[in-house]
């Protein structure tokens, strides 16, 4: 085997080389090809019947044998019978063009006859021959012969189906070293180490203070572990981190390989889970060798959940064996380590309610980190990090871009800085200033505006006094959050929209609660008023209205009738089973105060849009007029906010003793 010498520059300056393979890559497909050639090239000349000519019986009866030129007739197989004749000089014979033929001896046969039976041909033979002189005669022979063709057409499909399973298997291999057979258990994690820095650093990852505080104590461990160990203290072995999508669990785990600069081993967890078993526990175990191998170092698992479900008899109808392998392999890693080994596992997941309870428990995930949605203060530093790499304009007020993007996650934030950034090189600007902000942030919370939708006025109209119905309502509300601007513009699936400012909340109380049902009520209350009929409108409203009214009553226990029990399971388990958590009689009972209190708002709300018509009809004409109305229109027609609250209790719309 011979090997090609390339030689290259190192970045020192030193010469490197690489030694690869000159059979290697698409040269062996021209070597199987050529030994293929070479094959068929043996079987046909290798064969001495090959450059003979194919003749009657009538020919070799009235003219061979007559003119004494056969000297031997060998019968090959009982099948063929190869004519030799006797060596005469050029002249005049039949037989000159093939005995000067360049690929023939003199000792090959000039002619094959096809002979249906042996028995026959020497009948005939011996009747043509029957007045020759007994030396003359010509004795025939018999040969049995395999011809390499006859061996390759059975050798040839045998050998296909190698070469394609040849083929399939360096595919699977994916350029990996070794034999792809061995290789089809090992793991293949995204390795980062010193040669492959991630610029990623906490200086990154804004918000967060707590998180980042937990996870540098595990990045200080790795760069001083005798800190700890001569204490005494022992590592968490685990990390998870926890929270919804897009709070920045994968970048804070990114932001650990940068700063720690350790090897950093990252899998998601779906890569163990394959159709085949016993693959998912093969490559959690060369995973953590890997890791042990080069410690200290970290291990990121991604989306946990996937390999990690609960291996409860609820989900048995769900168990998948290969799953559950593979999570007991996991189980035996993470407890199997020594104390300080050095190797921390970090996983990440935004459904902690299905994770096993053995993988949770002291000794494998030791720390929870919990991710929350950002705070004000957290937004604004999260605007911060993704406005670095965009041109602003001097109009741009962070501070409001946090207020108003209240809920948001780091990612949303995210996607608001690049959205404006569209905007604004949409409209050929130099810069992106505060109003692309606010058209970003209206698309990706409404959807893409659809002005060319075409509306009859009939229906714009209702739409018009439906917005005006939401607007007029919870402006006179106590409990709703801050009115900004009321639209009749179509967005995505809806036909107009009326934005709010919400208060960032820990808890509700129930009179807050009451309020947001009046107002989700307004639009439908509206039309009711101003057209003495309903439309389809509504929908939307109706399916926030009945969720918050079943909250309240099944959930949160704010139903005086039905006392302080709720029927929430915050495991996730109740929404496996086939039935309901609370007899027949119970359901029937909330079904009953869910009615009351939804039907008792509505009537409140129409009562508060009834004594304040005369501002939902000036609301909904000048909505028709300019389709969207800002907050600066709202106070002229409305008044300022607070001034003319409605002055009614809350608990009047409970009836009995709720």
């Amino acid at each position: 085997m011979k090997q090609q010498e390339n030689k290259s520059q190192s970045p020192d300056g030193s010469e490197k080389k690489n030694l690869k393979p000159t059979y290697g890559g698409k040269n062996i497909n021209w070597f199987y090809l050529f030994l293929f050639g070479m094959i068929v090239m043996l079987s046909l000349f290798s064969d001495p019947a090959t450059g003979a000519k194919e003749i009657t019986w009538t020919l070799l009866q009235d003219s061979l044998l007559p003119q004494r030129e056969v000297s031997k007739i060998v019968v090959i197989n009982k099948e063929v019978a190869e004519i030799y004749v006797k060596k005469t000089p050029t002249g005049t014979t039949e037989n000159d063009n093939v005995l000067n033929n360049f690929f023939q001896s003199p000792e090959v046969p000039r002619y094959t006859i096809t002979i249906g039976s042996v028995e026959t041909f020497e009948d005939k033979l011996q009747r043509a021959q029957a007045e020759f002189p007994a030396a003359d005669k010509i004795d025939v022979q018999y040969q049995t012969r395999t011809s390499w063709l006859s061996i390759l057409s059975w050798l040839l499909p045998f050998g296909i189906i190698v070469f394609f399973w040849l083929y399939i298997l360096r595919s699977m291999r994916g350029g990996q070293g070794g034999n792809p057979l061995f290789n089809f258990g090992k793991s293949s994690p995204k390795i980062s180490d010193e040669q492959t820095k991630i610029s990623v650093t906490f200086d990154d990852v804004a918000g967060l203070k707590e998180a980042k505080i937990e996870v540098m104590e595990v990045v200080d461990f790795l760069k001083n572990p005798e800190t700890y160990t001569k204490l005494g203290a022992k590592i968490p072995k685990g990390v998870m981190l926890v929270g919804p999508p897009g709070t920045g669990k994968t970048l804070m785990a990114r932001a650990v390989a940068g700063e720690a600069k350790v090897p950093f081993f990252s899998m998601s967890g779906s890569e163990f889970v394959e159709m085949f078993v016993g693959v998912g526990a093969s490559r959690v175990r060369d995973l953590f060798k890997k890791a042990k191998e080069k410690a200290p170092s970290i291990i990121f698992i991604d989306e946990i959940d996937a390999v990690g479900r609960s291996r409860s008899k609820v989900n048995a109808f769900q168990a998948n064996d290969e799953r559950e392998s593979t999570l007991n392999q996991l189980l035996t890693e993470l407890d199997g380590f020594g104390p300080n080994t050095g190797v921390i596992v970090l996983a990440a997941t935004n459904r902690p309610d299905v994770l096993d309870k053995a993988l949770l428990r002291p000794g494998r995930f030791d720390r929870h980190i919990y991710l929350e949605l950002p705070t004000k203060e957290e937004r604004q530093e999260i605007f911060g990090v993704h406005l670095r790499r965009l041109k602003l304009a001097e109009n741009v007020d962070v501070g409001q871009l946090s207020k108003l993007s209240p809920g948001f996650s780091g990612a949303d934030i995210a996607n608001i800085c690049n959205e404006a950034a569209l905007i604004a090189a949409r409209k050929k600007k130099e810069k992106v200033g505060q109003e692309d902000f606010m058209e970003a942030r209206d698309r990706i919370i409404g959807g893409l505006e659809r002005k060319s939708k075409i509306i009859s006025e009939k229906e714009k109209e209702i739409v018009a006094y439906h917005e005006a119905g939401h607007a007029v309502s919870s402006w006179h509300l106590k409990h709703v959050d801050s009115l900004v601007k009321v639209s009749i513009i179509p967005r995505g699936k809806s036909l107009g929209s009326t934005w709010y400012l919400p208060q960032e909340r820990q808890i509700i109380t129930k009179s807050q609660f009451i309020d947001q049902l009046c107002a989700a009520l307004g639009g439908r209350a509206a039309e009711e008023i101003i057209f003495n009929e309903i439309s389809s409108g509504a929908l939307d409203d109706l399916e926030k209205v009945t969720k918050q009214a079943y909250g309240m009553v099944a959930y949160y226990g704010l139903n005086k009738e039905l006392g302080p029990i709720s029927f929430y399971d915050s495991t996730g388990r109740n929404e496996q089973m086939f039935g309901k958590p609370y007899s027949e009689d119970m359901a029937k009972q909330i079904d009953e105060q869910v009615q009351i209190l939804i039907d008792n708002a509505y009537q409140r709300t129409k009562d508060l849009l009834l004594k304040h018509k005369d501002e939902l009809e000036k609301l909904a004409q000048l909505l028709l007029k300019q389709e969207v109305v800002e907050k600066e229109d709202l106070v002229e027609i409305l008044g300022q906010r607070g001034v003319k609250q409605l002055e009614k209790t809350t608990e009047s719309l409970e009836v009995g003793n709720g």
